[in-house]
């Protein structure tokens, strides 16, 4: 089928809008239309659609919005814990590394990742040349002027902090089974726990940079959910699902709690959702009693 459609004036947008029985304030809508585009706010309306392509009863405009403005407050919450998570991830995973293997290892030791093969290995080199090439840090700068004739890539204490996240995945994965346990003992998982969630958390990581609709998506990566045998708090008196957002909202919680307890997070997500008490939180994957759950207890730290 051919594509006939012709781009439609924001005043146009709007009267497609309130035709299908969108109600509020035109020039707000207008404004608001300016400021974010059409399809994007669309992720956002859509449950309010019917299958005659209008919107239910009583639709109003300013409903939308503020699932929008939500939506962004959350991004903007689970990338301040994903900050932490990440550079403690890097810390440690640089810090065990280089203990175990050596400075280098990680660049020119296929024992320091057993799990690469010989031509996966070279794509990883390749890529790991590319970021830090790119990289104009003063340190790497240096490393550069002194070192640059003897190697071609810096220590990985250094290499930690220019490597993008997929990078340090990739090397988290294909590491000694030695090196996972030290940085997962850290999060208090186990190593195969740890590095699914490093896959979802990257996943929802993207989804936050490039400001896509977080709060009822469901996940395409989900982490894996600690046994009940030996993890218990993870499903009784509430069983936490890996499904939607409220599986990662309770792993960046968890996390938190090992490596910043005095973080107020936990605090800061509980104030979002008080400010916003009509969002469907079970659209969320929220149980309805979530606050039982001992992963969601205050700890009784001092607070930053």
């Amino acid at each position: 089928m051919r594509f006939e459609k012709l781009a439609l004036t924001i005043e146009e947008q709007v009267e497609l809008l309130i035709s299908r029985g969108m109600t509020g304030d035109a020039e707000c809508i207008a404004n608001r239309l300016a400021m974010a585009n059409y399809y994007r706010l669309s992720g956002y309306w859509f449950p309010f659609r019917t299958i005659e392509d209008k919107f239910r009863p009583g639709t109003c405009f300013e409903t939308v919005w503020r699932r929008y403005t939500f939506d962004r407050h959350l991004r903007l919450l689970v990338m301040d814990a994903l900050e932490r998570i990440e550079i403690t991830l890097r810390t440690q995973l640089a810090y065990h590394h280089a203990h175990g293997h050596g400075p280098f290892a990680y660049f020119d030791d296929p024992l320091s990742l057993p799990k690469l093969n010989a031509k996966d290995r070279q794509k990883f080199q390749s890529r790991l040349l590319e970021e830090i090439e790119r990289s104009r840090e003063p340190f790497m700068n240096h490393f550069r002027r002194t070192y640059g004739s003897e190697h071609p890539a810096p220590p990985v204490w250094c290499a930690i902090e220019v490597i993008s996240f997929g990078s340090l995945v990739t090397l988290y994965r294909n590491t000694t089974r030695k090196v996972k346990k030290a940085v997962s003992d850290v999060f208090g998982v186990p190593s195969e726990v740890l590095e699914s969630w490093i896959l979802a958390l990257n996943t929802v990581r993207n989804l936050c940079a490039h400001h896509a609709r977080l709060w009822n998506k469901e996940l395409g990566v989900k982490p894996r959910i600690p046994l009940r045998n030996h993890y218990p708090q993870w499903h009784e008196p509430v069983a936490i699902g890996p499904e939607r957002v409220f599986g990662i909202l309770s792993i960046c919680k968890h996390c938190l709690d090992r490596i910043a307890p005095q973080s107020q997070w936990p605090e800061r997500m509980q104030n979002l959702l008080a400010d916003y008490p009509e969002i469907p939180i079970p659209e969320m994957g929220f149980p309805t009693n979530w606050e039982d759950s001992p992963i969601w207890k205050r700890k009784e730290v001092g607070r930053e």
